[in-house]
């Protein structure tokens, strides 16, 4: 007889779902896709009825090509409002980009040069304008190839004429509940941008610096002696008392020297000068000094030292000695060095003991040209020539050279100075801003917790916030300011109100076109027009207001706000302080921080170091759904790495959820779900389990993105994927789903299984592979909605409950068994006893509750096992039994006496018992010829 092909009669998968992914190819098509459909306005009119959750983008600065820390915070924000839009809220996303400030002014100002002096600043400006519209075009570009959802062509800008008006709207309100003050404080000052910066601009490096020993002698001798009670009144030799510094630039601006009141300090003899320092520094002073022959003489708390007279170590100016409680035993002598114009607490402590405010820096970091001694030299340059000046006057105790941690220009990366000059400040204090603030506090949830303290240490510790600018690109600071007084006009909120209508038509140049006749009737001429502008963090600081208010799409509060770690000193701060201040109340529900991108060995991101992974060189190829995936895979919450053997690790976990995806693809090849699908009832007990585990493990999913778990949700998909259906459900299910009947109730069930499985992995991995989701969407069988991203959580999972027969825990018991049933099989492949699992009967000795719930299964549970038979056997265990890794459970495995069938490859003894089918078994004879074999479990 000939032999029969029975290959026709295999039920084998088939999809044209590709294998390969080829990312970097398929997604720029997706994305085009996208846009032709316009698919967030789709979204968005799917959901117009549904409750809004909001988003607030925090605004990228539009300078640059973006980098991967651009990428997982926008890949972050993406997954929480594809998440949120899944689970039926309506969760629009509207970009935005803070176009103002200096880096852009000093791209503008390399190419053509300062505004004012190769250019003029209207031209600068409309420059400035020209060079961010092509930055934020570029971005857009890299943030849509990402996969980003959102209204792109409707972002908001901080250099539009709306935008800016609805900035000094937002600043008239701040003056209207009285958080403005006037005032020359000492502020950190960039001697590059030439202008004040504030606390989020600072940075602090390494720096090597003189550090000096400075002695000031006390002129009041005999009443510090008296003071000291001091047995010796006749010391003639002239006492010092000793600071430390390291900036001597500051000390021509000297005007006290601060002590503590409940520190202890002595009056020691140095060889032979006679010094005053904290007594619990005297070693390491002393050591410093190289001076081992010292006596201390008398000691008295810093209290009783306060008033008495000090001679300035250079100039003929006395200064007295004051009391503050900055001062500790951490470096130097106890005894620092005071300087209102260049210090806060050296400011506070000038405001409390009515101290000069003497600044002689100018804006370019020269003393002016009446400071004597150091007239126009540069203060860095002029820290020798004040040495060099103490030794000449012998009051330089000491000298080094030290390297210290020292504030830096976040974009220039060189130092700072403190420098007090005319500025306008928000009060923290004047209309209880700093209070208002910390109580809004606790009703905020963190993600960390973490970032709770750090933004209320920060807020509970920050100066006076300085919004005042001497630079060109930005919002004008658009006060009408008396020639004389220097305050502000006081109809100023009315004006800014008319300004504010000025701007919103005209954009910025309104203001420096507009005759302050028009709206200063009285008293023109005295009166004249800052030409400052605002700090640009006060721009993005009121997005709340310019943005949630004012968007219909939008609303505030903000559910979410999600920047890096280093915004609780940026936007996180600036949105709250504005907000309470305008509306005393806080902008966002949630404040979500995360970590910064570094590289295999925990460096930083750098282009100098050269370790920055650009993400367009990514996804050119690997593609973007692999960038997504890293970001989704990582702990998001602390420093996030990033090496070529992380992208590797990634792209494989990939390849195993596309696999998966195509595996059921291709199994349901000839489903048709409105024909095929099989009621609840009726499915085979082994499909009704691994939908009900979808089904809870779909409870799952939804929390852990509800709770801006990403890494949980990853975790949970993959190993749903690679375990409970990789390497249990669809191994075993091969057997029914290629030898049954085709159309048969075995087969039916199990592609019922499966299609419902499909609808809900290809919604669980949407917000995260967003492409990859897409192109699986296009090919599931039957009628659906035209995107995945029009749906919500796949609602066609069912559960069972767990007292049901071969519930989920009996399925789950069964799987251990299972996995120790294959532990056997293997050692015993490995031995040669048997080749493939189907060459193996396999007995199983066990009692109880287990037998109970492995006989369920009857005669199918070898197709669990994948053996061509499985016994469950309830008496002791033979001699010759293996002990399993189960306790109570033994196995015998023996190879299989019986032929094997060339259609299901079991070993049957009724193989060949058909004449007409002479090489296959009597249940492949009935799936081919009869009406199929009955199947109830497996």
């Amino acid at each position: 007889m000939t032999k029969r092909d029975y290959k026709e009669t295999i039920n084998l998968p088939k999809t044209a779902f590709p294998m390969k992914a080829s990312l970097a190819q398929r997604e720029p098509e997706q994305l085009k896709q996208w846009q032709q459909d316009d698919i967030y306005q789709k979204i968005r009119q799917h959901k117009k009825a549904a409750q809004k959750f909001i988003l607030h983008d925090g605004p990228p600065y539009a300078n640059g090509n973006i980098h991967l820390g651009h990428a997982e915070n926008k890949i972050l924000k993406d997954i929480i409002v594809k998440a949120k839009n899944l689970s039926g809220f309506d969760a629009p996303y509207v970009p935005g980009w803070d176009c103002h400030g200096l880096p852009i002014e000093h791209k503008i100002e390399k190419k053509f040069g300062k505004a004012g002096a190769k250019i003029d600043a209207k031209t600068f400006r409309q420059k400035c304008r020209e060079y961010a519209a092509k930055q934020m075009q570029i971005q857009s570009q890299e943030f849509q190839r990402l996969g980003i959802f959102g209204d792109w062509q409707n972002p908001y800008m901080t250099m539009d004429p709306l935008f800016e008006a609805n900035v000094i709207r937002a600043f008239a309100k701040m003056i209207e509940n009285g958080h403005l003050v006037r005032g020359q404080k000492p502020v950190h000052w960039c001697l590059d941008c030439a202008s004040a910066l504030a606390e989020a601009e600072v940075e602090y490096q390494d720096k090597a610096s003189p550090a000096i020993d400075v002695g000031f002698e006390v002129i009041e001798q005999e009443v510090l002696l008296e003071k000291f009670s001091c047995e010796d009144k006749n010391i003639t030799t002239p006492i010092q008392v000793v600071i430390w510094t390291t900036t001597p630039w500051t000390l021509p601006a000297n005007q006290a020297v601060c002590l503590h009141r409940d520190l202890d300090y002595v009056l020691l003899k140095c060889q032979e000068k006679y010094l005053v320092l904290a007594a619990d520094l005297i070693v390491s002073c002393t050591q410093r000094y190289g001076c081992d022959d010292y006596t201390e003489l008398a000691k008295v708390k810093g209290e009783q030292l306060e008033g008495i007279l000090l001679q300035h170590p250079f100039y003929d100016r006395q200064v007295p000695i004051t009391l503050g409680e900055h001062v500790t035993l951490e470096t130097g002598t106890g005894c620092v060095h005071t300087a209102p114009a260049h210090g806060l607490d050296d400011y506070f402590i000038g405001q409390q003991y009515d101290l000069p405010l003497d600044n002689p820096v100018d804006q370019k970091g020269c003393f002016n040209a009446d400071v004597a001694l150091f007239a126009n030299l540069h203060v860095f340059k002029a820290n020798q020539a004040i040495i060099d000046e103490l030794k000449a006057k012998q009051h330089l105790i000491h000298e080094q050279s030290i390297t210290h941690s020292y504030p830096h220009c976040w974009r220039h990366k060189t130092p700072l100075i403190f420098r007090a000059t005319p500025q306008w400040f928000f009060s923290m204090e004047q209309a209880d801003l700093r209070d208002n603030a910390l109580n809004a506090l606790e009703g905020i949830t963190f993600i960390p917790e973490s970032g709770k303290k750090r933004l209320t240490t920060m807020i509970a510790n920050r100066p006076d916030w300085c919004i005042s600018r001497q630079r060109t690109w930005g919002v004008p600071l658009a006060l009408f300011i008396d020639k004389q007084t220097g305050e502000c006009h006081p109809d100023t909120v009315a004006l800014l109100y008319q300004v504010a209508e000025r701007v919103e038509q005209h954009g910025v140049e309104a203001w420096y076109d507009l005759k302050q006749e028009d709206f200063i009737k009285t008293d023109t001429e005295k009166y004249q027009k800052s030409l400052d502008i605002l700090d640009v963090w006060f721009d993005s600081g009121v997005t709340h207001y310019c943005v949630l208010e004012q968007n219909p799409q939008l609303q505030k509060p903000a559910e979410v706000y999600l920047e890096g770690s280093d915004q609780h000193r940026g936007w996180f701060q600036s949105s709250l302080l504005t907000a309470m201040g305008m509306h005393e109340a806080a902008p966002f529900k949630t404040l979500l921080t995360h970590g910064f991108i570094v590289d295999a060995q925990g460096h930083k991101m750098s282009k100098s170091v050269g370790n920055v992974a650009s993400p367009e060189k990514i996804m050119k190829t690997l593609g973007a759904d692999i960038i997504r995936l890293w970001v989704a895979a990582s702990d998001y919450r602390g420093e996030v790495s990033v090496s070529d053997e992380i992208f590797k690790r990634t792209s494989d976990s990939y390849r195993r959820l596309r696999n998966t995806a195509r595996y059921l693809l291709a199994n349901l090849n000839d489903y048709d779900p409105e024909a095929h699908v099989v009621p609840v009832e009726a499915m085979l007990a082994l499909d009704k389990y691994i939908v009900a585990k979808a089904y809870r493990l779909q409870q799952q999913i939804k929390d852990h993105y509800d709770a801006y778990q990403f890494l949980q949700v990853q975790q949970i998909i993959h190993h749903f994927c690679a375990m409970d259906l990789g390497a249990f459900y669809l191994d075993v299910i091969k057997d029914r789903q290629y030898t049954t009947k085709t159309d048969s109730l075995a087969r039916r069930s199990a592609q019922t299984a499966m299609y419902h499985v499909l609808h809900a992995l290809v919604r669980w991995i949407a917000p995260i592979l967003s492409f990859t989701a897409e192109e699986i969407w296009r090919y599931i069988p039957g009628e659906k909605a035209g995107s995945v991203f029009m749906t919500e959580w796949y609602d066609g999972l069912f559960d069972i409950a767990d007292q049901t027969t071969l519930a989920i825990p009996a399925w789950e018991k069964i799987i251990q068994v299972r996995d120790a049933v294959n532990k056997v099989l293997e050692a015993h492949r490995n031995a040669g006893d048997i080749g493939a699992p189907l060459d193996a009967e396999v007995k199983l000795f066990c009692q109880d509750e287990l037998a109970e719930t492995l006989a369920q299964l009857e005669d199918e549970l070898k197709f669990v096992f994948i053996t061509s038979s499985a016994i469950v056997v309830k008496q002791p265990p033979p001699t010759q039994a293996e002990a399993s890794d189960i306790e109570g459970l033994w196995l015998q495995v023996i190879r299989s006496k019986y032929k094997k069938c060339i259609r299901c490859w079991h070993h049957r003894a009724d193989v060949g018992a058909n004449t007409a089918h002479p090489e296959i078994c009597l249940r492949c004879v009935e799936n081919v010829d009869g009406d199929g074999e009955q199947r109830q479990f497996a």
